[in-house]
């Protein structure tokens, strides 16, 4: 236990005693075990403490001999721990070799070197390359690698390893072969990889912008080898558009990537070698949906993207993860938005943010973009870390504008390459670049929770000037009680009845100029301040935070008419939507009032009105109606309350659901018509819109239970080739209550498992349906599920799928008033942990979130926690996780 209490803090950050210029490292894999040996060619550093020891990390390993210098040490000449190689004196350059034995068959954590399946693989970030041999095991360690794998040529006849290969070879005694790989480029450990099996491979190739050929390969067991196609031409479009964005040009001879399935994340940017989830690489129109197809287009793009900002620059310290994650995520959202429909894009990045970061950002796990302090750095690899981190950059990208902050990339990368840096060195670059001063926005990394942004506007008629005021807050977070203001910028329309205003600022505020003369972006940085627009003919209907230009809640207290009008006439594609959410807010939070005063429900037929406007309007994007046609979720409706009542909230919801489907039933199924016969799949952005509206269609139209309508969908689910419509079919199926479907539905379950028993990654999606109905009997079928032949508890990708789609995307069945969710979690939590204890961390989510809730759900969660507390051998993961929310109480 004290382990897991030891605190890192930003503030003791120390530069290493050490540097390792060169590593070589051979592996000699094994059934049994595997031995690894280690040569570091190290020096101390300018300035160190001349009689500093050496210390290493290391974990989990047998040492089998230390030489330093060519000469072999004795037990007597260093110290070894649970956690550390100490060498009390060594001279200022040396190489030291160390010979150590693992065993990844044991590995169950799936960090370092590991089996999955018959596959040895390897996962080090962040402290997972400790687990392989004893090394400095920190990002600002930078070391040119050379890796040499020897293996039995039968079992494991492909050996990958980081950069180009040099060398192959066998030994013809016992069947063994080796291949020998070089980096050319310094990297940290944690970018190590090393993979061996019997894979088969798709190969391309890729000519660079200076006309350098560079072949592409992706990795797979033989039965997927038909599943890479679409991976791949992700790839060449992000490999061209990083070119074509940023400029950068990809810099070996090779890149690979190979598909496991025992794997925590859901891809790592090794240099040269991308291990990903086979989630985020397999896909074919049979097995994958149309949401599959675009996570793996979208990480394919992360993890390339990686290789420059990330790898080429990488961080000095995991304090500055968001470096490399925000900066990335940001850069693989605007390759999505221009592969596909921005507007989808730009509401699925800032509907993520405003459920499940936000409530991050108001819990006890709260934490700044960049955290001052951490127990277990695997628990910081977070939405805030990687969302708000993205929109932060956004934040930046949109105060520059596009050609400032590509200047202030460029300097970065080309002041910065082969380093590893800081938050600061980026922020410097984009100032240098662009003449900004960005000291008050720093707060955006430093500061934690969500900002309020209370907006009301002013109207004279007289001297035609509409003026907006501003005030904003931040709720206190774990590491500070007040906060400082911060730099929030706010894109601004105002639309009369012929269309948007040009817009004349009063006074200097000006900071930058959009769409014309039509929008403006507004730098509030103080508690207070107003903006006064000129020459505003009538009193206009503001359209605040346009594209989400801030990740912040804003208060601004529309009239439903005003936002019916925002819905239909709004020229930014995300407020338009957001209008829509905002009025389904506004509507269903008076149906949860209704509810929790033991009311009859009854609705505001304004959003009847809207929906069918919505529905017959001809000239909308079908992108935009499909995203229109969904009520806000459980989630965010949660997220708007002081205390969270899940069973008002579902309740509201769903009637909120039948009665817009019977209202509506004709519109719908006109809509489900117009949308069905599309041809062959092709997961393009126009025909995932048109899936997307049909299957929205009979997702409304199956709550009527109606024989003919209930008909319709098992058609769908029997005869539909693409699994986007047959999942759409089965998830109305499952989650219908009408007595004349029981038989059909469990029939479709039966059928659908029979289908694809032998496809891991649908199973997994079977498993995910049943997780997430809202029927009251899913907690006992999820118990009954964790006994299926095809679940292991082993297995993240499992564990997500059914357990952690039952915490975590399942809220009214979950937080039952019984408290049996909560019990089920623990328990899971208790099981996990020593098995893989970033999984079980990961799980505990819901229950941290656990002070937002009524009383008596409030005592249920806390002694589960507490029940967890008590278990003496707690990994620091969960430890962290369960004391901080606990020490909320």
């Amino acid at each position: 236990m004290s382990n897991a209490k030891q605190i890192v803090f930003l503030k003791d950050y120390k530069a290493p005693d050490f540097h390792i210029d060169k590593t070589e490292l051979n592996f000699q894999l094994g059934e049994l075990a595997t031995i690894v040996t280690s040569r570091l060619m190290m020096r101390r550093s300018a300035g160190a403490d001349p009689e500093a020891p050496l210390v290493l990390d290391g974990q989990d390993l047998e040492l089998k001999g230390v030489i330093l210098d060519g000469q072999y040490l004795t037990e007597s000449q260093y110290v070894v721990d649970e956690d550390t190689l100490t060498i009390p004196s060594v001279p200022d350059r040396f190489e030291l070799q160390c010979t150590t034995l693992v065993k990844p068959q044991e590995n169950t954590s799936l960090e370092g070197l590991y089996k999955s399946n018959n596959m040895f693989c390897t996962q080090c970030e962040a402290e997972g390359f400790r687990k392989i041999t004893y090394y400095l095991d920190r990002p600002d360690v930078m070391s040119e690698f050379t890796t040499t794998i020897l293996a039995d040529k039968n079992k494991y006849p492909v050996l990958l390893s980081n950069g180009n290969e040099e060398e192959r070879g066998e030994l013809d005694a016992n069947g063994m072969h080796w291949v020998r790989w070089h980096d050319p480029y310094k990297k940290p450990c944690y970018l190590f990889a090393l993979v061996a099996g019997e894979l088969k491979w798709r190969e391309d190739y890729f000519i660079t912008m200076t006309g350098r050929k560079v072949t592409l390969r992706i990795y797979v067991e033989a039965k997927d080898l038909s599943k890479v196609d679409h991976a791949m031409a992700s790839l060449k479009n992000a490999m061209k558009w990083d070119e074509q964005t940023y400029g950068r040009e990809y810099d070996l001879d090779i890149y690979m990537i190979v598909a496991v399935d025992d794997f925590n994340m859901g891809a790592m940017e090794n240099k040269g070698l991308n291990i990903f989830n086979t989630s985020c690489v397999l896909a074919s129109a049979e097995t994958t949906t149309d949401v599959a197809f675009q996570r793996v287009e979208a990480v394919v793009a992360h993890e390339y993207f990686h290789n420059w900002s990330g790898n080429r620059v990488t961080c000095r310290d995991w304090f500055q993860l968001s470096l490399k994650e925000g900066f990335t995520v940001f850069r693989d959202a605007q390759f999505s938005a221009d592969m596909g429909s921005a507007v989808v894009k730009r509401v699925e990045d800032a509907t993520l943010l405003r459920t499940a970061q936000y409530a991050e950002d108001a819990s006890p796990m709260a934490h700044p973009v960049q955290p001052d302090s951490y127990m277990e750095i695997s628990n910081f690899y977070t939405l805030t870390v990687y969302e708000k981190g993205a929109e932060v950059v956004r934040m930046i990208h949109t105060l520059l504008g596009e050609e400032k902050f590509r200047k202030g990339s460029d300097l970065y990368f080309s002041t910065y390459d082969g380093e590893a840096v800081t938050i600061e060195e980026f922020i410097g670059s984009m100032e240098a670049a662009s003449g900004r001063d960005l000291f008050q926005f720093r707060r955006w990394y430093t500061q934690a929770g969500t900002p309020t942004l209370k907006s009301r506007g002013i109207y004279d008629a007289d001297k035609m000037t509409y003026t907006l005021g501003f005030i904003q807050s931040c709720p206190p977070t774990p590491e500070c009680f007040e906060k400082e203001m911060f730099h929030i910028p706010v894109k601004v329309s105002l639309h009369g009845k012929e269309g948007p205003f040009t817009l004349q600022l009063k006074g200097e505020a000006l900071d930058l100029q959009t769409k014309g003369n039509t929008e403006r972006v507004l730098s509030v940085t103080e508690e207070k301040q107003k903006f006064t627009f000129e020459n505003i003919t009538e009193k206009p209907v503001p359209s605040l935070l346009r594209d989400f230009s801030a990740p912040v809640k804003l208060d601004y207290p529309y009239s439903r008419d005003e936002l019916m009008f925002l819905m239909m006439n709004d020229d930014d594609g995300f407020n338009r939507w957001d209008a829509c959410q905002q009025l389904g807010v506004q509507v269903l939070e008076e149906l949860i009032a209704q509810h929790q005063a033991g009311k009859p429900l009854e609705m505001d037929n304004k959003l009847i009105a809207a929906y069918r406007t919505l529905l017959h309007s001809n000239g909308l994007d079908p992108a935009m109606v499909a995203l229109m046609l969904k009520l806000p979720s459980e989630a965010y409706l949660s997220e708007q309350m002081d205390v969270i009542d899940v069973d008002a909230v579902h309740a509201a919801r769903q009637y909120a659901r039948m009665k817009l489907a019977r209202e509506l039933r004709n519109e719908l199924l006109d809509l489900y018509q117009l949308n069905q016969d599309l041809g062959i799949y092709r997961p393009v952005a126009h025909a995932i819109a048109q899936r997307s509206l049909k299957n929205s269609a009979l997702a409304y139209l199956m709550l009527l239970d109606i024989k003919e309508i209930a008909e319709v969908c098992l058609d769908q689910f029997n005869k539909s080739t693409n699994m986007t419509d047959v999942s759409a079919a089965l998830v109305a199926l499952v989650n219908s209550d009408a007595p004349f479907l029981v038989n059909a539905r469990d029939k479709a379950l039966r059928l659908f498992y029979r289908r694809w028993q032998k496809e891991t990654l649908v199973v997994n999606h079977w498993f995910t349906v049943q997780a997430t109905c809202s029927l009251p009997d899913t907690y006992d079928n999820v118990r009954a599920l964790l006994r299926h032949e095809a679940f292991d508890i082993k297995n993240p990708n499992k564990v997500r799928a059914l357990i952690g789609a039952f915490c975590h995307q399942n809220p009214v069945n979950f937080h039952r008033i019984d408290g049996e969710g909560y019990r089920f979690l623990a328990d899971k939590v208790i099981e996990l942990d020593p098995l893989n204890p970033q999984i079980a961390s990961r799980l505990l989510a819901p229950m941290t979130k656990w002070k937002r809730y009524d009383a008596e759900r409030q005592k249920l969660m806390q002694r589960q926690l507490e029940r967890i507390m008590k278990n003496d051998s707690l990994s620091k993961d969960v430890f962290e996780v369960v004391s901080k929310s606990l020490a909320v109480s």
